[in-house]
């Protein structure tokens, strides 16, 4: 039976535009009749996969995510000394190997490819010995540039390669898009900036006037972890998957999106969180929000709201995980470090 991590946060933001839309005002969503506040899933993995949490958890074992693999392979081999037309047409064939490469930009893949540190390597030996062999890449050079290996963050979110499936990897964490638990409306900050060199003899004006978007909210953030896919995606090493996992719930208690933070310092820690382990199908509790709360303390009200969906949950479809563990800033229960260790461990799925 597939065992499963639930983690269910909640998170307040002060005044902030965490994750901008194309007009570069805050992310909404519609839910329950009213506007909320919405953070991309993108957005949030992005966060937590470059935090220094995972970075220096979990060194060596991240991977990156680039479409200029074939722009570096064709600088390396520059610098090697190996003639410019040589350089664009193998560079180029060591490009298509990750993804179709684009028509006007043949160095450039068209989509973002997750390459795991094992396989940089593989591609960082192969630019070495056609530098030194002064030859073009073979098929089999480039079937040899991806292969089995262990990115935590490519283990946890997944990878899709068109031209190579079978390099393919399930994802074994799914991320919901964070949701204002209430209604928000979103404000304009109009600004100004002076110039210090202005004397203010000819223009007492300011030097720069413009407005951003902003907005604040209470976001219900939910993750669901299948711990067995994440061990398989990490060739069946528990030690890795228990850091991995330890890694993921710290980043996702304490990190957040980046934007705008050094007009808003918008840093924000999980006010509540709820970890939820069992092998039954899983659920999210966004229910408890469809009714948008109300009332002046969202994040003392968002805590209610989510029990008792979540008590009425159990009432009716029985319980829905065999173990769990809070967390409550507002009233101070719980441990942070407890209800990691809770999450991480193999044991406790079952009945004991």
């Amino acid at each position: 039976m597939t065992r499963f991590i639930q983690l269910h946060l909640l998170v307040s933001y002060p005044p902030a535009n965490l994750n901008r839309d194309d007009l570069g005002r805050p992310k909404t969503a519609l839910m329950g009749g009213v506007e909320r506040l919405r953070v991309s899933s993108q957005s949030l993995k992005r966060a937590w996969r470059t935090s220094e949490i995972f970075q220096q958890a979990l060194a060596g074992c991240i991977g990156v995510r680039t479409k200029r693999l074939g722009i570096e392979v064709y600088k390396q081999l520059i610098a090697a000394g190996v003639k410019e037309k040589d350089a664009q047409e193998w560079a180029s064939e060591v490009a298509s190997t990750y993804g179709k490469v684009k028509k006007d930009k043949p160095l450039e893949i068209e989509q973002l490819v997750h390459i795991a540190p094992e396989e940089r390597k593989s591609l960082e030996k192969l630019v070495a010995t056609l530098s030194a062999e002064r030859r073009a890449p073979t098929d089999d050079d480039l079937e040899e540039l991806l292969h089995d290996q262990q990115a935590v963050d490519i283990a946890m979110f997944g990878r899709m390669l068109a031209s190579k499936p079978k390099r393919n990897k399930e994802a074994a964490v799914q991320v919901a898009h964070a949701l204002g638990v209430h209604a928000s409306v979103i404000e304009d900050d109009y600004f100004t900036a002076v110039d210090d060199l202005n004397a203010r003899d000819e223009d007492a004006g300011a030097g720069h006037v413009d407005e951003a978007g902003f907005a604040s909210a209470v976001f219900y953030e939910y993750l669901c972890i299948d711990r067995d896919q994440l061990k398989h995606n990490l060739n069946g090493d528990e030690e890795l998957t228990r850091k991995a996992l330890k890694a993921l719930i710290e980043a996702a208690l304490t990190v957040g999106p980046s934007g705008k933070q050094n007009s808003f310092a918008s840093r924000a820690y999980a006010h509540y969180a709820l970890a939820e382990k069992g092998t039954r199908q899983p659920r999210s509790l966004s229910l408890a929000f469809v009714k948008p709360v109300t009332g002046g303390d969202y994040a003392q009200e968002a805590i209610k709201a989510l029990e008792a969906v979540r008590n009425n949950m159990n009432k009716v479809y029985g319980p829905c995980a065999h173990a769990d563990y809070g967390i409550n800033v507002l009233d101070g229960s719980g441990s942070v470090a407890e209800l990691i260790e809770f999450a991480a461990a193999e044991a406790g799925f079952f009945e004991e």
